[in-house]
């Protein structure tokens, strides 16, 4: 099919590479006013660029972090490099900002695609999921399309495989059953390559290309349904554990979980890699159509996904939305020109970073935009002696009413994504914020509630990387004072001051004093609210 303008390295098929327990570290980084970039010669087009965007993939043996664990706070963070307290997405309502008439006037015409269009002279072109209420009718229907891209191509609402309506440049489109014609994740290759047939060779483009894999509810392809038919859940060690010294959320999970239990999240495991083959196939025809066209060696593909998500750990039998490495750390490998082979970077990078970066490719200013994220061109160069961020902001407001859920009783009010046995995924006071630090000598997690506990996680990655032993009371109290500081500042930064010095740098400085008011009183954190 031909898409109108709205105006004038194979992934191994078979191999478990897409999901964190059986994964090898990954590549974690990459690649190419627009004055052009480092290493493109005068005269020649800028690089294209492809992001590959997965739907609740995790990665915890390598990759970048996520500012909330969640698919449209993420998602909107890519659009914009911003934390979710700069652009207003709490949650995957409209009420919580999501693709709502709010989010339509005031963030898309700032997203690094609209820029690349309006600023950049690239053509912009958007396949798959795009927000979980993009085409609800209270927020312009599947008519609106954001501003700045040149085709479209967008699912309403969310991922799925079959049975949906697509909006193609503004005009609903509806997709039945038929594997041949309907398989959300072969529509997507196939409208690819077409954009690739029939776009202009005289501007250089950019592609996001978001696919429905491997989100619920898990339909394979056909002739994969069969695959990884010997595989598991990984059994780590916070594997099917009671989440002592945690928040009240995890601590109400049954340990050990039923074998009822446990066969589902193995099955659904299983049916994630399979629905992973499907975007296999996807990147390889994707690739080889760049290499045909003579665009591969000037083409900087992105691979990675909105959120992680867990199965089985602290007893959750499935889902993402918490703290901890499993929902906050996901996939990103990069290829480009360049850019070494089988290289892994330890830099701290979060997808806040991707748009900047994208830019930075496109050769605009950085300096006049409003993003809190970091070009990761330098890292790509090889600079030495760089300074680099050594912390980043997680944030999550959590979903529900409060009220008590009929169907379990003996819960706590505000409880939301309850399994029948009255195990609980969210609740309305599961709002935290977080500093995830590295540095030379530290790896650590500090995180607050915004609970009547005002409870608070600890945890040191190096000596817990599976994040079973809250350390909160026994840490030092002057590092704990500093984290706690440090969280407040960042939950209040804008643009530059994101990227100021962390608690570990050389540059930081803590003056005990900026913890209480004028008035005396200890400053309070800030946490997002719907609007």
């Amino acid at each position: 099919m031909r898409l109108l303008p709205l105006a004038p390295g194979r992934l191994r098929r078979g191999s478990p590479r897409h999901l964190p327990s059986c994964s090898p570290a990954l590549l974690l980084l990459v690649l190419g006013g627009c004055l052009g970039v480092f290493g493109v010669a005068a005269g020649t087009r800028r690089p294209n660029v492809v992001l590959l965007l997965t739907d609740d993939q995790d990665e915890v043996l390598g990759g970048m972090y996520v500012p909330s664990a969640l698919c449209c706070p993420s998602r909107a963070s890519i659009l914009t490099g911003k934390y979710p307290h700069n652009h207003h997405v709490v949650n995957n309502t409209l009420e919580g900002n999501c693709s709502s008439k709010s989010w339509q006037k005031i963030q898309e015409p700032n997203t690094f695609p609209a820029i690349l269009r309006s600023m950049c002279g690239y053509q912009t072109f958007f396949a798959g999921k795009y927000l979980n209420e993009y085409g609800a009718p209270d927020a312009g229907g599947l008519e609106h399309v954001p501003l700045g891209w040149s085709y479209w191509y967008a699912l309403e609402k969310n991922s799925k495989y079959y049975n949906y309506t697509l909006s193609i440049n503004g005009k609903a489109r509806k997709h039945g059953e038929n594997y041949s014609v309907d398989y959300l994740t072969d529509v997507l290759a196939n409208v690819s390559l077409d954009f690739l047939d029939y776009k202009s060779n005289f501007e250089p483009f950019f592609m996001m290309i978001a696919t429905p894999a491997p989100h619920s509810p898990w339909t394979a392809a056909p002739q994969y349904q069969k695959a990884f038919q010997n595989v598991f859940a990984p059994r780590n060690k916070n594997f099917n554990i009671h989440g002592t010294n945690k928040h009240w959320l995890i601590r109400q999970a049954k340990t050990p979980m039923t074998n009822s239990s446990i066969q589902f999240l193995d099955n659904a495991f299983r049916k994630r890699w399979q629905t992973l083959l499907s975007v296999d196939d996807l990147v390889e025809k994707l690739v080889k159509r760049l290499e045909f066209t003579g665009e591969l060696n000037n083409t900087y593909i992105f691979y990675t996904s909105d959120n992680g998500y867990h199965t089985g750990q602290f007893s959750l039998p499935i889902d993402k939305r918490q703290l901890y490495e499993f929902d906050i750390k996901v996939p990103l490998l990069v290829r480009g020109p360049g850019i070494k082979p089988n290289q892994t970077s330890k830099m701290l990078v979060a997808n806040i970073d991707l748009g900047p970066t994208i830019l930075d490719i496109a050769g605009y200013d950085l300096n006049k935009t409003q993003m809190d994220g970091m070009s990761l061109l330098p890292i790509l160069r090889g600079a030495s002696n760089l300074t680099w961020r050594s912390d980043v902001l997680v944030e999550y407001q959590g979903e529900g009413r409060n009220v008590t859920d009929p169907t379990c009783p003996s819960l706590s009010p505000g409880v939301s994504q309850c399994f029948p046995d009255c195990v609980c995924e969210d609740a309305y006071n599961n709002t935290y914020a977080c500093v995830r630090t590295m540095s030379a000598l530290w790896n650590l997690q500090y995180c607050e509630f915004d609970d009547q506990e005002v409870f608070v996680e600890v945890y040191n990655l190096t000596a817990d990387p599976d994040q079973i032993t809250n350390i909160a009371k026994t840490i030092d109290p002057e590092l704990l004072g500093k984290m706690n500081y440090r969280l407040m500042m960042l939950q209040s930064c804008s643009g530059p001051t994101c990227r100021t010095p962390g608690v570990f740098d050389p540059g930081y400085r803590f003056d005990p004093r900026l913890m209480f008011s004028n008035r005396g009183s200890v400053r309070t954190r800030r946490f997002s609210k719907h609007l």
